[in-house]
């Protein structure tokens, strides 16, 4: 059986709530970083017909899926969606707007070109937005659709954000199953800086399959292969996601998520490496079992140094962390490839 198969027998025993057409699936407001400076963002993820790689199987830890319509949304819908979510921006005074649909905002069966057109020309005619960032799969990142954004975003920077998770394709095929190659990723990146656009790029921590040195190798890795077709990097911190490949896992006691702990040298890594690259990572779920998590003492403390270091770029919010479990995470990076697949600690 393929592993895209047991992916796609896992959703489909999922029950699926129905939810209003006219709302975002989620909204908030928080802070980014933009070259080396901090500005307020508003996330919206809209509710759309869904990820066409999620319906056919989709990645081994996106729950994100199960965001879909059940019914296609008019454009209306989507509309309506975009002005409650905007509504969360009534305080704000400069900000960037990231733009989310559990898919591709740049799929037209996903967002209409008109309801897509409608949406950027709302945030170019508005002085507070100064930037505009929408997550897509590569394959919809074509000439005419970046120049289209581009020709409507006249005042405002545009940014396509793509979840490349890692640069092996062995890695992105056989733990991640993502359905496309470093070297589409490559061609979507090229179009898009070629244009006019940057270009984020969501890593992926430590998806199945990977011992914990290998998934720190793999991330360390990426970024250096992935510097030249990128602006920024996302460092997703993998978690349990309901009705996933990996909560199947989990549950059979055969995946724990990343230490808190390595992220925080790849940052340390990553960041030296590359200091004019803006690197950042927010580790959700920290401290939780689904979660990314050091011990109980310290994964709150050092998700929060995780994060404040995300905001400033400084790798000092990163020095001098310490606990007594840093050296059993030392010594799960030593020995976790010798055990196939079993937890050292749990």
């Amino acid at each position: 059986m393929s592993l895209n198969k047991t992916v796609l027998d896992i959703r489909d025993l999922q029950r699926i709530k129905s939810h209003s057409l006219t709302d975002p699936c989620a909204v908030w407001t928080g802070k980014d970083a933009i070259e080396e400076d901090q500005i307020d963002s508003i996330t919206m993820i809209f509710r759309t017909s869904g990820c066409w790689w999620g319906k056919a199987g989709g990645c081994t830890m996106c729950g994100y899926v199960y965001d879909s319509a059940q019914t296609t949304p008019t454009d209306d819908d989507i509309l309506s969606q975009f002005e409650k979510a905007m509504k969360k921006a009534s305080n704000l005074e400069k900000f960037m707007v990231k733009i989310f649909t559990s898919g591709s905002f740049l799929d037209t069966k996903e967002v209409s070109t008109d309801a897509r057109d409608a949406i950027l020309s709302q945030l170019d005619t508005d002085v507070r937005v100064v930037k505009v960032l929408a997550e897509t799969r590569p394959e919809f990142v074509t000439e005419k659709n970046v120049n289209d954004c581009l020709s409507i975003l006249e005042n405002t920077a545009f940014e396509v954000a793509m979840g490349l998770e890692t640069s092996s394709d062995i890695i992105r095929r056989y733990s991640v199953n993502k359905g496309f190659s470093f070297s589409d990723f490559i061609d979507a990146a090229t179009v898009a800086r070629t244009n006019g656009a940057s270009v984020k790029s969501y890593l992926m921590l430590k998806p199945p399959f990977l011992s914990e040195k290998e998934a720190f190798d793999d991330i360390v890795n990426t970024v250096r292969e992935a510097s030249e077709y990128s602006d920024t990097f996302s460092i997703n911190l993998c978690n349990v996601q309901r009705g996933t490949f990996v909560e199947h896992l989990w549950e059979r006691k055969q995946y724990r998520p990343p230490w808190l702990w390595s992220i925080v040298e790849i940052l340390k890594r990553v960041k030296k490496e590359f200091p004019g690259v803006v690197i950042t990572s927010d580790p959700v779920g920290a401290g939780s079992k689904r979660g990314p998590r050091n011990c109980r003492e310290c994964s709150h403390v050092i998700a929060d140094a995780i994060r404040l270091f995300s905001l400033t770029q400084d790798i000092s919010c990163l020095e001098n962390l310490n606990c007594e479990c840093k050296f059993l995470w030392q010594q799960v990076m030593e020995l976790d490839d010798h055990t196939f697949g079993s937890h050292i600690t749990v």
